[in-house]
């Protein structure tokens, strides 16, 4: 059997450690901005299909009654997402030959300081905000 020799080592020194520390340090301030972009944008694309899909089925009520604010429309989402814990809520006003759907996202969540965090869409197709980060066409 042979002795060990003094100079093996058998852990990490401080300064392995804080080399380490300081490298997942830089790692996670550049992946977490990245990170939070990415969610913002999932959220942005949901609350916009969910407003066109709402869009649809109230032009497809005009088809079928002559105007929007007459009978029920069915099957208008109310929040977004539709399962879950809300992140924007959605709402109509309607008159017979006019409506409007909005998306406000809710106060303290993910999109309340966002740029996006009002939609609104009418029966003409106009779309606000204007930055084409929220309306992805």
């Amino acid at each position: 059997m042979t002795p060990l020799s003094p100079s093996v080592s058998r852990g990490f020194t401080l300064i392995e450690l804080l080399v380490a520390l300081v490298i997942v340090g830089i790692l996670s301030a550049i992946a977490y901005p990245s990170y939070v972009e990415h969610v913002r944008k999932v959220h942005r694309a949901e609350v916009t299909g969910l407003l066109l899909q709402n869009a649809h089925r109230m032009e497809r009520h005009f088809a079928r009654q002559g105007n929007y604010a007459e009978g029920t429309v069915e099957g208008l989402a109310k929040q977004s997402p539709v399962n879950g814990k809300p992140v924007y809520r959605l709402s109509l006003t309607l008159e017979k030959q006019r409506y409007e759907l909005r998306a406000t996202a809710v106060a303290g969540g993910a999109m309340a300081d966002d740029v996006c965090a009002n939609y609104r869409i009418n029966q003409m197709g106009q779309r606000t905000p204007a930055d084409p980060r929220c309306w992805r066409r």
